[in-house]
């Protein structure tokens, strides 16, 4: 209880500042209407959903019925039946989506890139699958040929998220790494799925970033500083951080029935790992990092 009242406090504080600037970007056809708050608030809908990907359950519905109305039901007092509740999901996802970008970590001149796969379904049911259609789409992986999305995310050397990208499923890794990477200073390691001469010139040139990754088995040889060849044998902290965004948060499931419901799900698994008190890190000296 005491983690949920923590984790309550920040989204209803992100909330007071958040709902009155919404409000007013909101468009108006001059029609009067009724402004009645919801039973329940936005800050409460938003802890509910977030909290869940920090439970052990794997189904919202479990989740909501046997811990939400029978265990927080002092701490929620207004709550909503779970149809009701579902109804109003969508309505989060803005929210969410800034909130999450609240929860970022600030970058420290060592990051590290990867994309992960988001499966929506399983490969037998592509043929008749419908919930996604015109969104997702048949990528591959090292792992094999899938259907869905592709996550891209940047970590600093603290394990905290420093930006992240969803594309379908057949988009090239090294595509959206241009804005992923512009708040973003020092040296980017990534995997052999990131080598690209232009890419690395680009990055270079046009935004000071160094993008350092180990050669391809075909290529030549290249002399690489040893911190450097430190670093991308560290790399694999990211691929720690992404099982836990899956075993532990739950951003990949197929039982998905709505497309804004997917995207609000996968928001609150990253703000749930946010959230997180310990985060995989690397133990890199304060001195080998390069200044801003």
């Amino acid at each position: 209880m005491d983690s949920l009242e923590a984790l309550f406090c920040a989204v209803d504080d992100f909330c007071q500042t958040f709902e009155p600037l919404w409000t007013q970007q909101l468009l108006n056809d001059g029609t009067k209407r009724r402004c009645r708050p919801p039973r329940l608030s936005l800050s409460e809908r938003m802890t509910i959903l977030i909290a869940f990907h920090q439970s052990h359950y794997r189904n919202f519905k479990a989740y909501y019925l046997q811990t939400v109305t029978q265990q927080w039901s002092e701490a929620f007092p207004h709550l909503l039946s779970y149809q009701r509740f579902v109804e109003w999901i969508p309505s989060t996802l803005i929210p969410l989506s800034v909130y999450l970008h609240s929860c970022f970590g600030s970058c420290t001149g060592v990051s590290i890139l990867d994309a992960t796969k988001i499966a929506v379904c399983h490969n037998r049911r592509i043929p008749r699958h419908r919930v996604f259609k015109d969104m997702a789409a048949r990528g591959k992986t090292s792992m094999g040929w899938f259907y869905g999305f592709k996550l891209h995310l940047v970590v600093n050397d603290q394990g905290e998220l420093l930006n992240i990208a969803l594309t379908p499923g057949n988009t090239d890794d090294r595509v959206p790494v241009s804005n992923l990477l512009k708040p973003l200073f020092g040296k980017v390691i990534a995997d052999r799925g990131y080598v690209s001469q232009p890419l690395f010139e680009h990055l270079l040139h046009e935004m000071g970033i160094r993008l350092i990754v180990p050669p391809r088995r075909n290529m030549k040889n290249r002399l690489m500083n040893l911190m450097d060849k430190i670093l991308t044998r560290k790399r694999s902290i990211v691929e720690t951080i992404i099982d836990q965004f899956k075993n532990i948060s739950q951003i990949e499931h197929s039982r998905h029935r709505s497309p804004v419901n997917f995207f609000v799900n996968v928001v609150c698994g990253l703000i749930a790992y946010c959230h997180q008190p310990k985060k995989p890190s690397l133990s890199i000296d304060e001195y080998l990092l390069p200044a801003a």
